[in-house]
């Protein structure tokens, strides 16, 4: 049976759990150190291995891991952070992490994070990018507004209630999910990323426990990749869709999030006229689904 990863009941600081799941995955070999003599018991590094090459005593980052030390100086989080190999946005978690620790683990956060409406503005310009698919999501990625490509695009999810419509939620519990995105691994490790990112600051955020706790009970492959720790999502890049109804495809994407702090994105996906996939653009934006268009029915929503 997995063991249970609720974000509420995670022992120890959440920086401390970072930094151990971090140090698991850094070997010896990656930062120049020999592998030593005899069976290594502990995956990656030991602890006396990072504390020395973050400049730190083996006690002072045991205290740091177990969570009884809460107010590490930014030096030593940079430190701790190269010793890692972390990158910008990892190394920029860990900064956010030490910070909300210091505080005792209480996040900064404002109502206006916790919006759900979408400003009237950004509504407009999701119907002026038409055929490009497009949609808003919250931080915990529940979609919030669409135009007609950017919902058809995610095959089949508009037959769920538009309050069970999160992105999270369809890459992993849908059945269609798994053949839409050819390279479904890399989507959904990037999904988690951006939950486990924020269950780092706010553990208890009303937004995000339930979330969590559903696909931990329900998909052994979201436990799996909860407990990477990993916090690095995809901002662009390109996708290739096996979409049962337009067929095979590649589009690129770019992830925006609108300042004003409201936590929310937008999903942009394009293509250059006169492509083919300009022209599936064009179909996922004006025409119904197949089933209703075979039946005279109109989907439920």
């Amino acid at each position: 049976m997995a063991r249970e990863q609720h974000p509420r009941r995670n022992t120890g600081s959440e920086l401390g759990n970072f930094l151990r799941a971090r140090r698991t995955r850094v070997t010896p070999a990656d930062v120049g150190l020999p592998a030593g003599v005899g069976l290594r018991r502990t995956p990656g590094l030991r602890r006396e291995e990072l504390a020395t090459l973050a400049g730190v005593s083996i006690d002072y980052y045991t205290r740091l891991e177990r969570g009884r030390e809460t107010n590490p100086s930014p030096s030593v989080v940079d430190a701790l952070g190269s010793a890692l190999l972390l990158d910008e946005p990892e190394l920029r978690h860990l900064r956010e992490l030490a910070a909300c620790a210091a505080r005792g683990g209480v996040a900064e956060r404002s109502a206006a994070v916790l919006a759900r409406t979408v400003d009237p503005g950004l509504q407009l310009l999701l119907e002026s990018m038409r055929p490009c698919p497009a949609h808003i999501v919250s931080r915990t990625m529940d979609l919030l507004a669409a135009n007609p490509a950017g919902l058809r695009l995610m095959a089949g999810l508009e037959d769920w209630p538009e309050g069970r419509r999160n992105i999270v939620r369809y890459v992993f519990l849908h059945p269609t999910a798994r053949v839409l995105f050819d390279d479904w691994e890399n989507q959904i490790r990037g999904c988690v990323a951006r939950l486990r990112a924020l269950a780092g600051v706010e553990p208890d955020a009303p937004d995000l426990v339930g979330l969590v706790a559903e696909l931990l009970a329900k998909s052994p492959d979201f436990v799996r990749l909860w407990e990477r720790y990993d916090v690095r999502g995809h901002s662009h890049g390109a996708k290739t869709f096996h979409h049962p109804e337009a067929g095979t495809f590649t589009l690129g994407y770019h992830s925006l999030q609108p300042e004003g702090g409201s936590g929310q994105r937008m999903v942009a996906y394009h293509a250059a006229p006169g492509t083919p996939e300009y022209d599936v653009m064009v179909q996922l934006d004006r025409e119904p689904v197949l089933a209703e268009a075979a039946t005279g029915e109109p989907r439920r929503h």
